[in-house]
Formats: C-alpha cells, sequence, structure tokens
C-alpha cells in the first residue's frame, strides 16, 4: 500500500474517501449517513482529502498532508448537503457499474469531472513533483466530485474497472475499489466475507 500511496496515478486516501461517500447510502438496509447538515459536515470533518486547499496553503501540502482549518468551506448549507449527495449518487453508480459496462462508467466520471470544473495542479515539495486534481470553484460539492471522480477515473485507467465493484455478500450492497496486488476482492469488508464463508458452510453441511 505504501507504494501506491506515493503513486503518481492515484492516492488511496482520496479513493477510500470515494467509496465511503458511495456507503453513505446503503440501499439494502434502508440507511443514509448524509440526510442533515451535521451528518456532512461529520463525513467531512472525517475525510480531510475532501477538503479543497486553501490559496495559501495549497501549494505547500503534499499529496497525503491534511489540510488545516483555515482549507474548509465555511458555513455549510442544505444547498451543500444537496449538492454533496448529488455528487454521491454519481460516485455510487460508476463504482456500481463499472465492472459491468465500464464505457458508462467512464461517460459518468466524464460528465461528472466537467460539470465540476475539475482542474489539475502540478505540486512541488521536497525534491517532488506530482499532479492532483481539484476544482477551480470554491464549492466543496465541486472540490470532492473533482477528486474522487478523477481518483477512481486513474484506477480503471490503471488497474482496470474490474477493480471497482459491489459487496457480494446478499444482504449487503456496499461499494470498494480493490487496490491489493492480485485484485480478488469481493467483499467490501472481512466481516462480509465472513458471514459468506459460514453461510456457504451451513449450506453444504444442511445438504448432505
Amino acid at each position: 500500500m505504501q507504494d501506491a500511496y506515493y503513486s503518481p496515478y492515484y492516492s488511496p486516501l482520496v479513493v477510500q474517501t470515494a467509496v465511503d461517500l458511495a456507503n453513505t447510502l446503503m440501499p439494502i438496509k434502508g440507511e443514509d449517513a448524509l440526510e442533515t447538515v451535521e451528518q456532512l459536515q461529520d463525513f467531512l470533518d472525517g475525510h480531510p482529502a475532501a477538503a479543497p486547499p486553501s490559496s495559501s496553503s495549497a501549494a505547500s501540502q503534499g499529496p497525503g498532508s491534511e489540510p488545516g482549518p483555515e482549507s474548509g468551506p465555511g458555513h455549510l448549507t442544505r444547498e451543500d448537503l444537496a449538492e454533496v449527495r448529488a455528487v454521491r449518487e454519481t460516485v455510487r453508480e460508476v463504482l456500481e457499474r463499472a465492472n459491468a459496462d465500464p464505457a458508462e462508467a467512464a461517460a459518468l466520471i466524464n460528465d461528472g469531472l466537467r460539470r465540476s470544473r475539475a482542474t489539475p495542479v502540478l505540486r512541488h515539495e521536497d525534491g517532488r513533483w506530482w499532479t492532483e486534481v481539484t476544482s477551480d470553484t470554491d464549492r466543496r460539492s465541486a472540490h470532492l466530485a473533482a477528486t474522487t471522480l478523477s481518483a477512481l477515473a486513474s484506477v480503471i485507467a490503471t488497474l482496470g474497472p474490474a477493480r471497482l465493484g459491489v459487496c457480494a455478500g446478499p444482504t449487503c450492497r456496499a461499494t470498494y475499489v480493490d487496490l491489493s496486488r492480485n485484485g480478488s476482492k469481493q467483499y467490501c469488508t472481512r466481516t462480509c466475507a465472513h458471514r459468506a464463508s459460514v453461510a456457504a458452510y451451513r449450506s453444504r453441511r444442511s445438504s448432505r
């Protein structure tokens, strides 16, 4: 994972932000963790990669650095919540469709990047150069769309669309991105994988 973290193509920190954003909605369980402005603030506080860099600190931040409080967007509103929920819908669709219909996933990503006014920026620190994608607006939702969708695009371009998926657990629709070497992930967490293994074992025993 260390090698992947410093990859010039994608940051696992941002990829995980995309997955976590999608998984704030759990359709089978009927749960939504982005129903209020307070919940949105909690999500953003827990995902520093979602914060747009401030003009004063952006040039000095490395790919894995956490933005300070001055990087925040200010007071969040119901409009911010609605915009982020729309971004979530796009991110989740990409994660759900990439494996089965990569062309459609690519179209969703490209459209989302255009609408967010995504802009690549060249950074330099400690003798290293890297690029990151952000938005040229100060809308938190636009920055979130630009960073998460560009990260998913980079995973598709470098590892293939099959690395994006939905948990194979029969009672789970959580999404995931597989950044492992062998690319064999089928479940969102080890918990889901264990449940599936136990269920399969019990099914085999009951059929004897």
